[in-house]
């Protein structure tokens, strides 16, 4: 976990907060938001909301009453107390791609398999700069679909001690990811009180853009909330698709869903823990295909942060995204504009931090190793300087003097070996060294700290009991699954 202490960015006015706020307001109360869910739709007659024909039209000051009593930050916690997180504040945490269907390796693109999911497991294992592998990291088109959810929650269960995403296919899937979660944390009755005291898993409940939320997604809503787990309540914009074209209009779409969903959640079980979800960037207006790493992205990630402060919630946005087909000079900088300005705008739970590719469609091996240099050199940069009387080094002046060189100094001598971060891709040698090395472009160099780090990679130690009880749920719901 990263603790952000710069100064944040922020793009929106007093007047311009005042003019989206009334615009908000204006979409729940005149159109309203449907929602897929008779429980859903009950538990808002039962608090007085309009309910017709599956929507709902708010009074906005109810909205608010329900999202005031979500906490303003929460604490997640991994089976190595050392990797739980802290969600909210100035605490960043970030996890790896969710949802890839496809995976590339070198010039190899084909269909993600089980041992695709928990290579990208191992791998997030193996970097600090990550808290998270995530959730589906890559679907794993080779396991059984009714049952692989079970399959992908072991392995993060077990092949990671870091705190990990709830399935959120359907409400099934999701209670099978908190009985397992159960027994990792004690057995089912121990566990589940445990897990409800500090919530041990956090779930993307994604709105189904424009101003729907479908049933599936609100049934994994109401499981994860009603066991106290958190949930990162997502609107899922591409402008000019499932908004309109004018960033004005995208943030209070944004914030009519995103604040009606946290309002559900906190009628199932008030002060249950929520993030102020975001996934807000925009199509290529001639072919339709969805682009990131764009400046109007970049300027709702801004704008987004502010918003959730302004609400008193933790925010999810931001990432590695990158619409680019491989891992070149085009997925570099568009991953860049927009985890820079992840950074920038105190984003708090930062999914797609490592490895996507193709808009998602793919998680990259390669792209995953060149996005956790890249995040290790952000939070480096966001680190505040330390100025004390030994960083300014007088006494290396001293010993200088005029005209010399510090290469020998003592003040050198000491720090030498961690005065400057020392990026694990980027080569620094001279031509004739990186011929001879083989000319790797940073891709190839990628490659190779990936094959390094799978290699090297130990398992974090769990209880016998632990991982004889989770392997025989999975066994036991596999079978009840008839797969």
């Amino acid at each position: 976990m990263f603790r952000n202490a710069m100064p944040r960015y922020e793009i929106l006015s007093a007047d311009a907060m005042k003019t989206l706020d009334g615009g908000w307001r204006r979409l729940v109360s005149e159109i309203g938001v449907e929602f897929g869910s008779e429980r859903a739709l009950e538990l808002f007659r039962q608090a007085g909301q309009k309910v017709e024909d599956g929507v709902v039209r708010f009074d906005p000051e109810f909205v608010l009453e329900q999202v005031a009593k979500a906490p303003h930050a929460f604490d997640l916690q991994a089976r190595n107390p050392a990797n739980s997180v802290h969600i909210g504040d100035d605490a960043m945490a970030f996890g790896a791609v969710y949802g890839p269907p496809f995976v590339r390796e070198g010039d190899v693109r084909r269909d993600a398999k089980m041992a695709d999911f928990e290579n990208f497991a191992r791998l997030s294992q193996s970097f600090a700069a990550l808290d998270s592998a995530g959730g589906i990291v890559c679907e794993p088109e080779d396991t059984p679909l009714d049952s692989r959810h079970l399959d992908m929650t072991f392995a993060l269960q077990t092949l990671t001690d870091k705190i990990y995403m709830g399935n959120v296919v359907s409400g099934e899937n999701a209670r099978d990811t908190i009985a397992m979660t159960e027994i990792l944390f004690g057995g089912r009755e121990i566990g589940r009180e445990a897990i409800e005291r500090t919530p041990a898993t956090i779930s993307l409940i994604n709105c189904n853009s424009p101003l729907r939320w479908d049933d599936r997604m609100l049934d994994a809503l109401f499981a994860y909330c009603e066991a106290n787990q958190a949930v990162v309540v997502t609107p899922f914009l591409l402008m000019g698709a499932m908004s309109p074209v004018s960033i004005p209009a995208a943030l209070t779409q944004q914030m009519a869903e995103a604040l009606t969903g946290i309002a559900l959640a906190q009628l199932i079980r008030p002060g249950c823990p929520v993030v102020f979800g975001s996934f807000l960037s925009n199509i290529d207006m001639q072919s339709g295909s969805p682009c990131f790493g764009t400046p109007e992205s970049a300027i709702g990630l801004f704008a987004t942060g502010q918003i959730a402060r302004h609400f008193n919630l933790p925010v999810r946005s931001g990432g590695g995204l990158t619409s680019s087909q491989t891992p070149d000079a085009q997925a570099g900088y568009e991953a860049l504009m927009t985890m820079l300005p992840t950074f920038l705008a105190g984003i708090n739970w930062v999914m797609h931090s490592a490895g996507w590719l193709e808009g998602g469609l793919v998680a990259s091996y390669e792209k995953f190793i060149l996005d956790v240099q890249v995040l290790e050199m952000l939070q480096q940069e966001f680190t505040p300087l330390e100025i004390d009387e030994a960083s300014l080094a007088f006494g290396a002046h001293d010993e200088v003097r005029h005209g010399g060189h510090f290469l020998g100094a003592a003040h050198t001598m000491e720090r030498f070996r961690t005065c400057f971060y020392r990026p694990f891709v980027n080569s620094s040698d001279n031509y004739d060294r990186w011929m001879r090395g083989g000319a790797k472009d940073a891709a190839a160099r990628a490659a190779d700290v990936a094959k390094k780090k799978l290699e090297e990679y130990e398992p974090p130690p769990i209880d016998d009991a632990v991982r004889e009880e989770l392997t025989e749920y999975v066994t036991r719901r596999r079978r009840e699954l008839g797969d």
